[in-house]
């Protein structure tokens, strides 16, 4: 019997019992969808941290005092004073991989302009801070190395500062301002980023020389942290090594002795979220699987009972000539026609399902091209795995037997 004979044979047996199909599709249709849902939200989970991260620096390096802070022994680096000027120089001057560099030290307190007041932190740097943290500014200009140097009483502010404390509208370039009653002028207004991975708000911000911050805000002659930007993303890893051997030896650490510092990049942050991101994605398409499965024993299911049908018929094609191999092939390809079936509607579904997530509940979604191959991989092998003892069981009656079958 001819391949197409088959085929035709199976989809007639298919298109005659089209509700009892339907039914045993539905575990498949909803396996498939739920698979490509849930992958497409975790591919779109991780292409959303990394692009939230990479906008936050996609090369920024942090270097921070205290051991590092992960792990069940956690040093505490809120009042280490390990960080110097010094520290800053000596890796501006000698760290190769490193192209923008800057002290960073920050404070909290009230800003005010006329009746209106706004808690927000400050943040005292230098010029490269906006080019480590990728921002633009909007209106106005970035203060001077000269004005780092005189500590004088500048700033830049977010937009969410200026929403707070400009309510009429006005331009805020060349307005007084003060912060902790000491009054700031402000030089430029940064461009709006939102909120970060964290869900920090990146706009309620200050920005002053850190020299500034030091001796009027906070009265202290050392640094919270140094922020870098490595020359490229691939040299990111690299750099937090020169870097960290660089104070290692400013700070006479010998090779027994911990850190008394951290160095870390976006890279490993990046890293870290994604690991975290595929973790759930597995979990959930492993109980979105649970429906292949379950639509799989619906099809063998479905298959017996097709089989103990139409006993007669099976009986009838073998008494005119028909092969066991024939028959065996007729019910594996029903079986598995009836899998790819519910494959294809399951991706329409999980298109669909896809669709409708990011439309409507605004969940980052990304469909990739690979769960819908594996899906419809993944239905052939069930129709096949689940269709063949039904099918081996019918191409092994007995044509006589099945011939007096009642």
């Amino acid at each position: 019997m001819r391949l197409l004979n088959l085929f035709k044979i199976a989809f007639k047996a298919i298109v005659l019992n089209k509700v009892r199909t339907l039914l045993t599709m539905l575990g498949i249709i909803i396996g498939v969808g739920s698979v490509i849902a849930m992958l497409a939200i975790g591919e779109g989970s991780k292409e959303s941290i990394r692009a939230t991260i990479s906008s936050m620096g996609s090369n920024m390096i942090t270097i921070k005092p205290g051991t590092d802070t992960r792990g069940p022994a956690r040093g505490s680096g809120g009042n280490v004073q390990t960080l110097t000027l010094d520290d800053f120089n000596t890796i501006k001057e000698e760290a190769q991989l490193v192209t923008y560099i800057t002290p960073f030290v920050s404070g909290g307190g009230q800003i005010i302009n006329g009746s209106n007041n706004w808690p927000s932190s400050m943040y005292g740097v230098n010029p490269d801070y906006l080019k480590i943290k990728d921002t633009e500014i909007e209106n106005g200009s970035m203060f001077t190395d000269a004005e780092v140097r005189s500590a004088a009483k500048v700033a830049l502010i977010g937009q969410t500062v200026v929403e707070n404390i400009f309510t009429d509208g006005e331009d805020p370039v060349g307005k007084m301002i003060r912060f902790n009653n000491i009054p700031f002028t402000i030089i430029g207004v940064l461009e709006e980023k939102g909120e970060n991975t964290f869900g920090q708000d990146q706009d309620d911000v200050i920005i002053a020389p850190y020299t500034t911050v030091q001796k009027r805000i906070l009265a202290i002659d050392y640094i919270s942290q140094i922020m870098a930007s490595a020359i490229s993303e691939d040299e990111a890893p690299n750099a937090v090594i020169q870097v960290s051997e660089i104070l290692r030896r400013q700070h006479k650490i010998s090779a027994t002795e911990e850190d008394d510092f951290h160095v870390r990049s976006m890279e490993e942050l990046i890293s870290t979220f994604s690991s975290t991101s595929e973790m759930l994605t597995i979990l959930l398409v492993a109980v979105a699987s649970i429906s292949l499965l379950i639509g799989g024993i619906g099809i063998m299911n479905i298959m017996y009972v097709s089989v103990k049908e139409r006993t007669k018929e099976i009986g009838l094609r073998m008494a005119v000539g028909g092969k066991g191999s024939d028959i065996l092939m007729q019910f594996l390809i029903e079986a598995i026609l009836i899998s790819i079936t519910g494959g294809v509607l399951g991706v329409i579904l999980g298109l669909g399902a896809t669709v409708f997530i990011e439309k409507f509940l605004h969940w980052p979604t990304s469909v990739a091209v690979y769960s819908i191959v594996i899906s419809f991989a993944v239905c052939a092998i069930t129709g096949i795995f689940f269709g063949w003892y039904p099918a081996r069981k019918a191409a092994a009656l007995d044509p006589i037997t099945a011939l007096r079958y009642e």
